[in-house]
């Protein structure tokens, strides 16, 4: 598979009107319990996985893949067993 072009991305969510852009790495099965964020937020998985639950609902997202949570919106994140490096994008 071919890397993402983080800059690209960057430029991408700046596009989208996101002001604070970073990228996150988190260790093999880190765990953030239920939390919220004041803004919309946007995940990038850069490489790894991550699997969110919001709204009882739980999905697993791999390198490429985009997931947005709302401002306010109750969630959980679990990494997978290589861990997660991912951009994220603050509103």
């Amino acid at each position: 598979m071919k890397p993402l072009d983080t800059r690209a991305l960057e430029s991408q969510l700046h596009a989208e009107g996101f002001t604070h852009i970073f990228v996150w790495q988190d260790a093999p099965l880190a765990f953030y319990p239920d939390h919220t964020h004041a803004g919309l937020t946007a995940h990038i998985i850069l490489d790894g996985e991550m699997t969110l639950t919001m709204h009882g609902a739980s999905a697993t997202y791999h390198t490429g893949d985009r997931i947005d949570v709302p401002a306010g919106a109750v969630h959980s994140a679990r990494m997978g067993t290589r861990g997660c490096l991912y951009l994220v994008g603050e509103k």
